[in-house]
């Protein structure tokens, strides 16, 4: 979410240009906000990912990762749940940097 640029040492960029905005409302907001505000952004994206992929499986049926028997709901959705976790810590989809983004911005312009 940072890099080095000529501007300072770490910089945040937003688009692939310095968000100046981000790093002017993260001096304002404590690091103890910074990790809670970053990791529901994670769990929103993982969240959102997780319904994705649940709509993508509601109509299978028939031989698959479980067959088709009586728990092949309950083993699908759990599934579904930790590929979308895994997916959401590895970097996600984009949604949680601008998430993030925006829980900081939103709590910089309170304090």
């Amino acid at each position: 979410m940072t890099t080095a640029t000529t501007y300072g040492p770490t910089l945040p960029t937003y688009n692939g240009r310095p968000d100046f905005a981000l790093a002017e409302a993260l001096s304002k907001v404590p690091a103890k906000v910074q990790q809670k505000a970053q990791a529901n952004a994670r769990d929103f994206e993982a969240m959102f990912i997780n319904t994705m992929f649940s709509q993508m499986t509601v109509g299978l049926k028939g031989d698959g990762s479980f067959g088709d028997t009586v728990g092949t709901g309950v083993w699908r959705s759990m599934l579904t749940e930790q590929h979308s976790q895994m997916i959401a810590k590895a970097g996600g989809i984009g949604i949680a940097s601008d998430v993030y983004r925006s829980l900081i911005l939103q709590q910089a312009a309170r304090s």
